[in-house]
């Protein structure tokens, strides 16, 4: 293979991957970056790691900086003035060291297993209304099936996030266009004008969130927005745009990742009926169940770093200022680390192993409650609904970054 043939093959490949077409199965594509290696040169400042071990490593990487500020400077001039990446750049998924383990030693410990594990009666009464929901809207609606998207994969996360964070329930549907439009500020852009609904969308959030906070200070109660705010006014080093900024992230990224993750769970029960009787009754299979989704179709499909410094990886040079993008679902399906990597099997062995969280310093937050969340509602779907179907071919979102569903038709049965 010729210098030229090693570039312009994973460039062709990456121009499909980033097709609407290439989105709704981006796995073959993966394949073929694959073949080229796990980290693949696409020019001389944008690198991707497709590999198992060279995206586990990279999540660990401390010359690997996420997209912060001074990064994006390096990276997408004139992102300064879109309102999207100013407040992505403000919270702690998109910063580094010091400000990311300030702002995280501050929200961490709302959302460790422990403090998690409480939250559990609350998270059965909310799968239990979902279901219940679930149920009257498909009675209501059209004959030919009801969106769970719609109807239960967005409401469940969103209505846990409500109680937790106090979201009125009348507030909580509305903001479902704003976070999938600031979603998709993550993906690659070729111009920064497909930035504009993410800055919209964003706008709007924050003169939410604001507010909520303002209202939680003058009228205090027993929601963790309610704590947060007394903390931050006892003297914590955190700001009230620091505040505002990582609230926001909660709320998107703690609805979106878990919609799709239930999304995609749903779907691949439906389409294995022999999987959808053992979740009714085996708590164990279940969670493993879980994981074998989150490594095999997951709610992620790639990470962001720049390289802070220049530095050697995996044999090759990346210079300061050069992208690293993670394609960490392509990790999950790299047969050097998982056999047979493209079949679903629930049992395998090592499935805990996958990338879809993220690892290191920003391991994601939410994981504890995003498979809580899971555990509890897919148990309790299938056996009121044991012969829930997918209507037709659901198609995916047009994004890479989060990848999911944007509309689930199913009937009950």
């Amino acid at each position: 293979m010729t210098e030229t043939q090693a570039l312009t093959e994973p460039l062709d490949t990456m121009i499909r991957l980033l097709s609407f077409e290439g989105k709704q199965n981006p796995y073959p594509l993966y394949e073929e970056l694959r073949a080229h290696g796990g980290l693949v040169r696409l020019g001389d400042k944008h690198w991707l790691a497709v590999g198992y071990e060279e995206c586990a490593r990279a999540l660990r990487a401390p010359g690997l900086l996420q997209t912060d500020a001074a990064m994006q400077d390096l990276r997408m001039p004139g992102w300064r003035e879109h309102s999207s990446w100013q407040w992505l750049t403000k919270n702690m998924l998109f910063s580094n060291e010091p400000d990311h383990d300030r702002m995280r030693r501050f929200f961490s410990s709302a959302f460790s297993a422990h403090s998690v594990s409480a939250f559990g009666p609350m998270v059965e009464r909310l799968a239990d209304e979902a279901v219940a929901r679930l149920e009257k809207a498909a009675a209501e609606g059209a004959p030919e099936g009801v969106d769970l998207v719609e109807e239960l994969t967005y409401r469940l996360p969103i209505a846990v996030l409500g109680e937790l964070l106090s979201i009125p329930p009348e507030d909580q549907p509305g903001m479902h266009p704003l976070i999938k439009a600031i979603t998709t500020s993550m993906d690659p852009v070729g111009d920064l004008s497909q930035l504009n609904p993410g800055d919209a969308a964003m706008d709007k959030l924050a003169e939410y969130v604001a507010d909520l906070v303002d209202r939680r200070r003058a009228a205090p109660g027993t929601d963790l927005t309610s704590a947060f705010v007394k903390a931050r006014d006892a003297g914590s080093d955190l700001t009230e745009e620091d505040l505002v900024a990582n609230l926001m992230a909660v709320i998107v990224a703690g609805s979106e990742a878990p919609q799709d993750l239930l999304g995609n769970s749903i779907r691949i029960a439906a389409e294995h009926p022999e999987y959808a009787e053992r979740i009714r009754e085996d708590a164990e299979f279940t969670a493993r169940f879980l994981e074998e989704v989150l490594r095999f179709d997951p709610p992620v499909h790639a990470l962001n770093r720049v390289a802070g410094e220049d530095q050697e990886f995996f044999g090759e040079t990346v210079t300061r200022g050069s992208a690293v993008t993670l394609l960490i679902a392509s990790g999950n399906r790299d047969p050097r680390r998982f056999t047979e990597p493209d079949r679903f099997d629930p049992d395998r062995p090592g499935n805990q192993k996958q990338l879809t969280f993220s690892a290191g310093a920003h391991y994601c937050l939410g994981a504890a409650l995003a498979r809580m969340t899971a555990e509890t509602l897919l148990p309790k779907l299938f056996r009121r609904f044991p012969d829930l179907a997918v209507v037709g071919a659901p198609g995916f979102r047009d994004q890479i970054v989060q990848r999911g569903h944007d509309r689930l038709p199913v009937t009950l049965g």
